[in-house]
């Protein structure tokens, strides 16, 4: 299916979540992210900042960050920087998504465990995101175990790939957990 064909159904079907749906899901996801021997092991984590029409990441970021050392994307012209979690040092930035002030980056090889934001993943761990290939460009860098986290719906049969495309290691979902065996 085609990138564009997908960010359009996507956008589509989130907007008929009702907000109790959104909470059960996030909810069900972050409590199989949670079980999982990755979480469970990772101490250095990159999270997302969830935007309104992501799976919400806020009431588990809250539940752990003194418990895991948690960090978040800030955008840096074509790249992503990581900077450590600090609700007291969050700032609207680029696309309007809250990211952390500062000027203690860390190198991605710091990162144990990266939680990725996408419009939809299919069951070889392939993502669709919003097409500016930020993440593509942070995860090509990184050796860290990558999980794609997303509603049900989101997983989709196959994606189209290009060459740049990086595909994750895990997908969680409402109701899965898919481990992607790379060759």
């Amino acid at each position: 299916m085609k990138k564009d064909d997908i960010r359009r159904a996507m956008r589509a079907r989130k907007a008929l979540l009702s907000a109790a749906e959104k909470i059960d899901a996030a909810r069900r996801v972050f409590d199989r992210l949670e079980q999982s021997a990755a979480f469970q092991l990772a101490d250095h984590i990159l999270m997302y900042h969830s935007l309104p029409d992501e799976l919400s990441t806020h009431e588990f970021i809250d539940r752990w960050a003194g418990r895991k050392h948690f960090f978040l994307p800030r955008v840096n012209g074509l790249n992503l920087e990581i900077l450590p979690y600090d609700k007291s040092r969050l700032a609207t930035g680029a696309f309007l998504i809250e990211e952390p002030e500062g000027s203690d980056t860390v190198n991605v090889s710091e990162i144990e465990l990266i939680i990725v934001p996408a419009v939809a993943y299919d069951r070889a761990g392939n993502r669709v995101g919003r097409g500016k290939g930020y993440y593509d460009r942070l995860l090509s860098e990184s050796k860290a175990t990558k999980i794609g986290v997303g509603y049900d719906f989101q997983l989709v049969d196959e994606i189209d790939t290009e060459p740049h495309d990086v595909s994750v290691d895990v997908v969680i979902t409402e109701s899965n957990h898919i481990v992607i065996r790379h060759r």
